[in-house]
């Protein structure tokens, strides 16, 4: 019998869909350049807020969203490629590495951003406290690696079609309700279920604000 599971937690989720928001927003703001490059870099600094957030929360969420419950080791991800394992509840290895990536990506692409000028438009408000050789340096490497988030952006929606098309499993309804239905086994049980409750959304809020404030007063 197939039961209801609370997978993602409501700040997961909602790291989720904002970030995928900045990401796609702030390339249309760049492509527009002029005046949007200002709301181009607003959607860096959330990027970077949330990004950080992430980190944490992986250390400090509920089990489905910490680094030690989705993580493979190379013995794990070899026999899921094998086929010998399935995925977890959460990510499965490969959808794991995948946000692995997609993380440094964006902490690399906002960080950078922080130092970035395009001698027209827009500079960074740390770019005045290192080197015209470094500031071109960190330009060129934000300029370069919006195609490597365009990229595992694409294959992380290639893979949702995949997964959807022929498994047959749906990713996007969860990370919107937060809920799977699963078969309970010995393996999978109602005990893994994640925590959401009020208290743990209270403290997920207080460590955003605390990551945005830091971040705030570092680039003001």
């Amino acid at each position: 019998m197939k039961h209801e599971i609370r997978v993602w937690d409501l700040p997961t989720r909602l790291f989720h869909w904002i970030l995928a928001l900045c990401i796609v927003l702030g390339i249309i703001f760049v492509k527009i350049g002029g005046n949007a490059m200002q709301w181009h870099a607003y959607c860096g600094y959330l990027a970077l807020t949330l990004v950080l957030f992430r980190i944490i929360w992986g250390f400090a969420g509920s089990w489905h969203a910490r680094f030690a419950n989705f993580v493979p080791s190379p013995k794990q991800l070899i026999a899921y490629l094998k086929g010998e394992t399935a995925g977890g509840l959460g990510h499965n290895p490969m959808g794991a590495l995948s946000v692995i990536a997609l993380l440094l990506a964006v902490l690399l692409q906002a960080s950078t951003g922080l130092f970035a000028d395009d001698d027209i438009f827009f500079q960074g408000p740390l770019a005045k406290y290192v080197s015209n050789a470094t500031v071109a340096f960190l330009t060129s490497v934000h300029r370069f690696n919006q195609y490597i988030i365009i990229a595992l952006v694409a294959i992380h929606i290639a893979a949702i079609f995949f997964y959807q098309v022929f498994k047959k499993e749906g990713l996007i309804k969860p990370m919107i309700t937060g809920n799977k239905k699963v078969l309970v086994t010995s393996e999978v049980s109602v005990s893994t279920e994640s925590i959401d409750t009020s208290k743990q959304r209270l403290a997920a809020l207080a460590i955003f604000v605390a990551v945005g404030v830091g971040l705030y007063y570092l680039i003001k």
